[in-house]
């Protein structure tokens, strides 16, 4: 026989999301918590923490995954439609973009960690490659960046003949070429390899300069200049 379901309603206060929010602070609320007051509601025969338990447990109780969920994926769970799929859509980008506030251009790079941070709003949670290329002043300064292409889940294409147009219009003196690995494995493949030594050579011919190449995943980032890869 299947058991009753009770309303969160019927819960005691100290149970209830909301309540224990207001009571407790928001620090005290469980992520399946959170995420039930984002929903709302449940349906008839779950409260809307299990629902969250069980959106929660689809994505492996990991927020980066759940934030990957498109709106179609999320109205699969029985009881989300639109409205609650749009809602939790929102507060990922929300949470997101709080974290990784857009780095300013005219920034000085100190290092691969300031590409990483200056890119990561860029590229992080997406499911296909992109390329770009950053400019940069002779002080190292951030001139801006631009997309040089969009590819597929495993590759993308880099057109020289693109990349150093857009740097030859920001007069820059130097760059660095970022791009990212939906797969999550930082370490570059040896089409990465040499496709950076073949952009590097054509550089040293215009006199711009290569800083570095940087590979970001969601979980961080590989430096050819870190790890010594030459050029």
């Amino acid at each position: 026989m299947n058991q009753p379901h009770f309303s969160i309603k019927c819960w005691s206060e100290d149970d209830r999301p909301r309540e224990k929010m207001l009571l407790k602070g928001r620090n005290s609320l469980s992520d399946a918590e959170l995420l039930a007051i984002i929903l709302g509601s449940g349906t008839r025969t779950k409260s809307a923490v299990d629902l969250a338990q069980e959106i929660l447990a689809s994505s492996n109780n990991d927020l980066a995954q759940l934030s990957k969920l498109s709106i179609a994926n999320l109205k699969k769970f029985s009881g989300v439609g639109d409205a609650k799929a749009i809602a939790i859509a929102a507060a990922m980008e929300l949470g997101r973009r709080r974290r990784d506030q857009p780095i300013p251009d005219n920034f000085k790079l100190r290092g691969s960690k300031d590409v990483f941070h200056y890119m990561r709003p860029y590229l992080e949670d997406l499911s296909h490659e992109e390329f770009y290329v950053i400019g940069l002043k002779r002080s190292n300064e951030i001139i801006g960046h631009r997309m040089i292409s969009k590819g597929g889940m495993t590759s993308t294409l880099a057109d020289g003949k693109i990349i150093f147009s857009e740097l030859l219009l920001m007069n820059a003196v130097a760059c660095v070429f970022c791009h990212n690995h939906p797969s999550g494995l930082a370490k570059p493949s040896e089409t990465d390899i040499q496709l950076t030594k073949r952009l590097s050579d054509f550089a040293k011919l215009i006199e711009i300069s290569v800083i570095d190449h940087v590979i970001i995943t969601d979980n961080g980032y590989f430096s050819f200049a870190d790890e010594g890869l030459s050029w």
